[in-house]
């Protein structure tokens, strides 16, 4: 899964998809879509949640293996 991260993050704030899709402002079944790779993430929303996440886009795709943002 690409965006297995974004499940593990969420997770690990003991956040419910609901949650993320309400500050994303996207429906849950939208984001549930994203979480299980069944939808693109369009690239704003990848942004908005390595924002929410304090971390860069590049760990959200898995890119990097380090889960600090760029500065």
């Amino acid at each position: 899964m690409i965006y297995h991260r974004i499940r593990s993050l969420r997770e690990d704030k003991d956040l419910t998809q609901t949650d993320i899709a309400n500050y994303l402002h996207i429906s849950q079944r939208t984001y549930s879509r994203y979480e299980n790779d069944e939808r693109a993430i369009p690239i704003e929303i990848l942004s908005a949640l390595a924002d929410y996440h304090h971390t860069s886009v590049d760990y959200l795709i898995g890119r990097t293996d380090n889960p600090n943002p760029y500065l």
